[in-house]
């Protein structure tokens, strides 16, 4: 299943950052590049997320006037919510693809990293990329730099899983053999090394740590542009919802999601600052590119003022409301169309008798 998907997802996205790198020369101005193509390629996608954000906080005064009118019917509340929904056009789960989405492509710039850094038999730059991104200049010397390393490989590994050498003469031939390294280090604008991690042991690695950081304040920025504002929705904090709870009052489902949402867009920065310390510099920087454009893309959907926000309708939705609208009173004028008409032939066969 996973070489499937290596096949049909993931080697696809690592040749076009193979590509991308092929013709600028410099592997972080190629995550830059590619972070924008994957943006480019996600926006339609992001938008529509994007625009049920803002229908979602445009109906928050009706989702308090439904948890008030079903004063505590949770049956009622819930299809009054779905119906709610319904009729706004908004489906609350679509913002998990984009997710799902995003995972491929970590995994596809993981594994282009690695196999341009720690290249082995099995999986290199070599075998990697296709025939048409291996005739790429940059590519092709990366590849040649490669050969001489896993050709070494190959003669050690074969040495180890010859049956008729005893150990210690393997040892001896594996010794004898010319030792070939590989030293290659993906950079950004040819100063800082993209392989290092983040840390305090060079100066490299203490620069990913503070694109690291900076990468957890930009998931922070990012998180809190999706959350209603204070004005709109005047919800509990976490403490008294568990103090009410404890006194014996059921919690509201509606104020619980509004408060684990703001919980999480503070433990979300955390997580990924825990998660991006242990991985290579181009992931690290990767993200904070990607967090960047995204805080960009939200803002200019969402607005640059949060009381624009609240207050301002999608207008696709409106169109849509205002067609619903309209058919109503065609509708209408129609069947009372219809109604005249029956009505005035009836009077006429009452003239006629």
């Amino acid at each position: 299943m996973f070489e499937l998907i290596d096949f049909i997802i993931v080697r696809p996205i690592t040749n076009i950052l193979f590509v991308i790198y092929g013709f600028v020369g410099d592997f972080g101005l190629a995550i830059i590049l590619f972070t924008v193509l994957v943006k480019i390629c996600l926006w339609p996608l992001v938008k529509r997320q994007l625009h049920q954000t803002r229908l979602m906080r445009k109906i928050q005064p009706q989702l308090a006037e439904i948890k008030k009118n079903c004063n505590g019917n949770r049956q009622l509340e819930s299809l009054q919510m779905m119906d709610l929904y319904k009729r706004n056009n908004i489906k609350p789960f679509r913002s998990m693809l984009t997710i799902f989405i995003q995972l491929p492509i970590f995994i596809a710039l993981y594994t282009a990293v690695r196999v341009m850094v720690q290249p082995t038999l099995s999986d290199n730059l070599d075998k990697r990329a296709y025939g048409f991104v291996r005739e790429i200049d940059s590519v092709n010397e990366v590849i040649e730099l490669q050969k001489p390393y896993l050709a070494y490989q190959e003669t050690v590994q074969n040495i180890r899983n010859d049956s008729n050498l005893s150990e210690e003469e393997k040892t001896q031939k594996i010794n004898d053999t010319p030792v070939s390294t590989y030293d290659f280090h993906p950079k950004l604008f040819n100063l800082l090394d993209l392989d290092a991690r983040p840390g305090f042991g060079s100066v490299n690695a203490f620069i990913i740590l503070l694109f690291a950081v900076a990468s957890a304040f930009s998931q922070y920025w990012v998180s809190r542009q999706q959350l209603p504002s204070k004005k709109s929705q005047k919800s509990k904090s976490f403490r008294q919802i568990m103090k009410e709870a404890a006194d014996g009052k059921e919690p509201d489902q509606t104020e619980l999601n509004a408060v684990m949402s703001g919980q999480m867009s503070k433990m979300m920065p955390i997580m990924m600052f825990l998660i991006m310390i242990n991985l290579p510099g181009a992931l690290v920087f990767y993200y904070f590119i990607s967090n960047i454009m995204t805080g960009i893309q939200q803002k200019y959907i969402l607005g640059k003022k949060t009381e624009e926000m609240e207050i301002s309708a999608d207008k696709k939705i409106i169109r849509e409301l205002n067609k619903i609208e309209e058919g109503q009173v065609v509708k209408e004028k129609r069947d009372g169309a219809k109604i005249t008409k029956i009505t005035a032939k009836s009077k006429k066969r009452g003239h006629r008798k």
